[in-house]
């Protein structure tokens, strides 16, 4: 505890903020190191739109946001249209315009889709993989700025969803190759 002296010359104290609460304005560390991408970086392993295609369900996908967009499209005349997009960057606006709805329940759906879709690629593609293991436990951050379920948004407090896909991805890969040798 700090001593200090009012104007009217009275002694006052200080107590010294704790340290040991989270504080919202506190700067998170951990990011700081963390591998960074963004969602449409289509030359990034980890991006969604990556020129990986997959085959899932018995379809194939140009990228694994054609996959996340289509399954989240309520019918399936729309979910084609998505699915033949030019891009991912286009699949994602087709899959995000307001005046169509999405599938019911599409908030509890959108991470498991997006799991399936990218543990495919990473299984699908060595490159991915070890990329991804070559991480080793470092963070994933998704950097968008406007993205706070995705990504980490601009104040650096979003969910951080796609990052987390990654390490829980990464995580089952290790484990998989670790029952294997037993």
């Amino acid at each position: 505890m700090l001593s200090i002296l009012t104007s009217a010359g009275n002694p006052a104290s200080i107590v010294p903020p704790n340290h040991d609460k989270p504080n919202m304005f506190a700067h998170d560390l951990s990011k700081e190191d963390a591998l960074a991408f963004s969602h449409f970086d289509e030359e990034n392993l980890l991006s969604p739109a990556s020129a990986h295609p997959i085959e899932l369900e018995g379809e194939q996908w140009k990228t694994a946001e054609h996959y996340l967009q289509a399954q989240l499209a309520r019918n399936s005349e729309y979910a084609t249209l998505i699915k033949n997009a030019g891009s991912a960057r286009e699949a994602h606006r087709l899959g995000n315009v307001w005046y169509k709805r999405k599938c019911k329940n599409w908030k509890n759906l959108r991470r498991v889709l997006m799991t399936r879709a990218l543990y495919t690629k990473a299984m699908m593609y060595p490159a991915v993989k070890a990329f991804l293991l070559e991480t080793g436990d470092q963070k994933i951050v998704e950097t968008s700025l406007y993205d706070h379920y995705w990504g980490l948004g601009r104040d650096q407090r979003g969910e951080n969803m796609l990052g987390k896909v990654w390490m829980d991805i990464r995580k089952k890969i290790r484990e998989d190759a670790a029952s294997d040798l037993t």
